[in-house]
């Protein structure tokens, strides 16, 4: 069997921690059995580990997150990515058609797809070892992923289960998408499932369906006609068109955390960062990125949040409609991750003909950025802490504390850090000629 992990998301419902760049399961928020904090794609790579299928493994991406998801999973799992964000269906046959065409994945082979992001105990993963068995003696096309609701909740999508065949699966009689609370309450009288959004079948299916709606079977074709694909989920575009589909119930636990009032549930303490509560804030959290302290006092039920990219204070409750307001307000990230280490814009002035952009750069130790040439752009770096070296036209420079180095339009670029290292860049270009920050 295969797992694909489909790392994806707009970065709008968590704002302003999340945003294009840096998606929500890269957030480093949730309690670690070490005492520390992991992310949800790191919690998700432990357990990976833990149930045995870790080897089974592969992560993708966008093409501009390959790096950062290189990152978080410790670089132990292949990752590939999407030219085009298209949705979880072509995002799954990208990744079928690549174990297909490299030969790791034969036809009769089990592909299972899951979000990388999901929150569930240890046990849910085990059901995905039961996906082949199951695909077998049901003679489903599709084998998905269901778990008991624990509220009659707006925000998933419903698995009308039909009557039980055995104890391990159940046929699937039909589907509801995020029903009101009212009809979530009597589907869950009828013994409804929350969808889990993980689904599993054979690469001979997913290629014969490829064929049946007109679409390549080759990898590289398929990349080829990526920028004309339609955006497409696993749902509506396989599942829902499917006739034979079966169940697994799982009874323990299972949430998505795409949202703060969900998030904040499961951190260990209700402040993260600077700052403080007072008076009475019962179920009040804190999370601050920024150097200066954040202080509520005397409001319960909220989440006061602070990042380079701006502040949120909302009830827990109405804290979702932060992704309206960001969708028809888009503006470019003010913090960005990559796998070399991370970047925030501290100022961005100037007029059309000439701007200036100050950044403060973050580089791990024995990580680099990669080689860089800025056709609009000259670059002035300061080193602020640590030790490593500049190649600048493969001349190679040490670099320590106090350093201030000139990168002239159209010289070839790069860092190297020996130690954690800070610097700050003073970027002087074009405004016309708007060039990417920093990608991978």
């Amino acid at each position: 069997m295969h797992t694909l992990f489909l790392c994806g998301g707009s970065g709008q419902r968590l704002w302003p921690l999340s945003n294009p760049i840096r998606s929500k399961m890269f957030l480093e928020l949730l309690p670690a059995p070490d005492g520390g904090l992991e992310s949800m794609i790191g919690r998700v790579c432990r357990q990976l580990t833990q149930q045995g299928l870790g080897e089974s493994a592969l992560f993708i991406t966008h093409q501009d997150q390959t790096g950062l998801t290189r990152r978080y999973t410790k670089d132990c799992y292949p990752v590939i990515g999407e030219p085009w964000k298209r949705g979880t269906f072509t995002a799954a046959a990208l990744g079928s058609l690549h174990l297909y065409s490299t030969g790791k994945a034969k036809l009769d082979d089990t592909i299972c797809v899951a979000p990388a992001d999901m929150f569930a105990d240890d046990n849910f993963f085990n059901h995905f070892h039961a996906f082949p068995n199951i695909l077998k003696a049901s003679q489903a096309d599709i084998a998905l992923l269901g778990t008991r609701p624990t509220y009659p909740s707006d925000q998933y999508g419903y698995i009308l289960p039909g009557l039980a065949a055995t104890t391990e699966y159940t046929p699937v009689e039909r589907f509801e998408e995020k029903p009101d609370p009212a009809r979530a309450q009597l589907l869950i009288q009828q013994n409804a499932l929350w969808n889990c959004g993980v689904f599993a079948f054979s690469l001979e299916f997913m290629l014969s369906y490829l064929r049946q709606i007109g679409l390549p079977i080759d990898y590289d074709e398929f990349i080829a006609v990526y920028p004309q694909l339609p955006v497409r989920s696993f749902d509506k575009e396989l599942v829902e068109r499917t006739a034979k589909l079966a169940v697994i119930r799982h009874e323990g636990d299972w949430r998505d955390l795409g949202s703060w009032d969900t998030l904040t549930e499961q951190l260990r303490n209700p402040i993260v960062g600077k700052g403080g509560l007072s008076g009475e804030t019962s179920n009040t959290n804190i999370i601050n990125e920024l150097d200066v302290p954040l202080y509520v006092i005397g409001v319960s039920n909220i989440v006061a949040i602070a990042s380079p990219d701006g502040v949120l204070v909302a009830n827990k409750v109405q804290a979702n409609e932060i992704k309206e307001i960001i969708g028809s307000h888009s503006t470019h990230p003010f913090y960005g991750e990559t796998q070399w280490g991370s970047y925030c814009i501290l100022d961005k002035t100037g007029s059309e003909e000439n701007v200036v952009i100050t950044l403060k750069l973050t580089i791990l130790p024995d990580h680099n950025t990669r080689d860089l040439c800025s056709q609009y752009s000259s670059k002035i770096w300061t080193v602020l802490a640590g030790s490593g070296e500049v190649i600048l036209d493969g001349s190679v420079h040490p670099a320590r504390i106090g350093d201030i180095f000139t990168v002239a339009k159209g010289v070839i670029h790069e860092i190297r850090a020996f130690t954690d290292m800070e610097w700050i860049e003073v970027r002087i270009g074009t405004a016309s000629k708007d060039e990417a920050i920093y990608t991978g």
